[in-house]
């Protein structure tokens, strides 16, 4: 076999494997950053009845609303939505009288879910913002558990910086919260254990401390 063909060969194969190594590179690179276009996903909604206005790209959806948006998921008894030029969605649940409309998304990289309730909550996939309004509760769960839990009047989260506000206010009065003050709870982070040092050796030359088997002083 000549040279000529030898070297065609190793091109070939080294280009082979090239575009191989770049395909596994974007298949592992995909998962990891499939959370991050959350607000890029299309919107798939459920419920009971449903009014599109085309011109003005409204949609309101009635009756046991449920949307999912990537790993968004939002509940309520009424979903208004309004799409920009750019695409992107502006939603208000509204939540039956005497209950809670529901939020929910994975936070990106990690093993956590943001949940959220209030009688109104508006999201805008343009900020990727989400504000729970009036009996406001916000929680943070570490797989199934239960990490943070906050609740106010007016709860704004910020989904890039994993950011959020609360404030207080009359809206938030009960009878278990009469001042309608702001409430949290917040899980200490996970630390890593510090190991106790080790005992101090004795001094060189120091002499050996042994057991005493008498009591008080020995005899002369």
């Amino acid at each position: 076999m000549s040279p000529y063909h030898s070297s065609s060969k190793i091109r070939a194969f080294m280009k082979t494997t090239a575009c191989l190594l770049t395909l596994a590179l974007a298949l592992t690179v995909l998962p990891a950053s499939a959370e991050k276009t959350d607000r890029d996903m299309p919107m798939n909604a459920e419920s009971d009845a449903l009014r599109y206005d085309d011109l003005n790209q409204t949609s309101v959806f009635t009756g046991n609303v449920v949307i999912t948006k990537g790993t968004i998921i939002i509940r309520g008894a009424r979903v208004d939505v309004r799409q920009d030029p750019e695409g992107y969605q502006f939603a208000i649940v509204t939540a039956a009288p005497d209950k809670l409309a529901f939020y929910r998304k994975k936070r990106d990289g990690v093993d956590e879910f943001i949940e959220g309730e209030g009688e109104r909550i508006e999201y805008d996939s343009r900020a990727d913002t989400v504000k729970f309004i009036k009996r406001a509760i916000l929680r943070r769960y570490q797989g199934a558990t239960l990490a943070d839990e906050t609740t106010g009047d007016i709860i704004v989260y910020d989904n890039p910086t994993d950011v959020f506000t609360v404030d207080s206010g009359s809206l938030n009065r009960s009878v278990t919260n009469p001042n309608g003050r702001v409430r949290a709870l917040l899980a200490p982070r996970n630390r890593a254990t510090v190991p106790a040092p080790p005992p101090a050796a004795p001094a060189a030359g120091a002499p050996a401390l042994k057991p005493s088997r008498a009591l008080g002083d020995e005899k002369k």
